[in-house]
């Protein structure tokens, strides 16, 4: 499905096209996004789940390209906000929303919920870990000439940290803890963040269905 040394990816956000163009360009691929397609109308995201938000992306994206297209849809479920902010986790903080206004909130949303972390457990320095989360990404890809889906779901498990840890990442990245990894998901480096990762986990589980030449 995916043919040449191209990968099409219907995306505007820069941290995620970093991402792919990191991935593929391991397998000698190059990543274009829709920055490369100015002149494409953004899909409406309305979807109820991550898998449907990406296979309408993945669809109207490829039928107008007439090309195969690659989507993505990802986020953040927080256990003690009954999954939010789920599938409005780019949008969570209202229009015009930011990475550091979406933060703020979920920060506050959690604060609430949590009486403050007053039981949170503590990492050595004394961040808390104000609540049990995951990150969850869906990946669909679109070939119009077939009609034909491939998908594939990766998530991680962690905490959401009362304060942020680490340069790297995008998101909601400074303030996810990976026990697993005992550091913050911006505390990675690209290579680490895509071996655990939940799109790198979704993209290795595409990659082993897809006849990429």
């Amino acid at each position: 499905m995916i043919r040449g040394g191209t990968v099409v990816v219907a995306t505007k956000n820069a941290g995620k096209v970093r991402e792919f163009a990191h991935a593929f360009g391991k397998l000698g691929m190059e990543v274009v996004s829709m920055f490369d397609y100015p002149n494409l109308p953004d899909v409406v995201e309305d979807g109820v789940t991550f898998a449907e938000n990406a296979r309408k992306k993945a669809r109207e994206v490829a039928v107008a390209l007439n090309m195969p297209v690659l989507a993505d849809d990802s986020g953040l479920e927080v256990a003690a906000l009954g999954g939010e902010p789920g599938v409005y986790s780019a949008r969570y903080s209202g229009e015009g929303a930011t990475d550091s206004r979406n933060n703020e909130k979920l920060l506050r949303e959690l604060a609430r919920a949590t009486n403050g972390g007053e039981a949170a457990e503590r990492l050595a320095d004394g961040t808390k870990l104000l609540g049990e989360a995951r990150f969850v990404c869906a990946l669909a890809l679109y070939d119009p000439a077939s009609a034909e889906f491939a998908e594939s779901e990766g998530d991680v498990p962690g905490f959401i940290m009362n304060q942020p840890k680490g340069e790297g990442g995008f998101g909601y990245d400074p303030l996810f803890w990976v026990t697993s990894e005992g550091k913050g998901m911006a505390e990675m480096t690209m290579e680490e963040k895509q071996a655990i990762s939940h799109r790198g986990r979704a993209l290795a589980g595409l990659l082993g269905k897809l006849d990429v030449r």
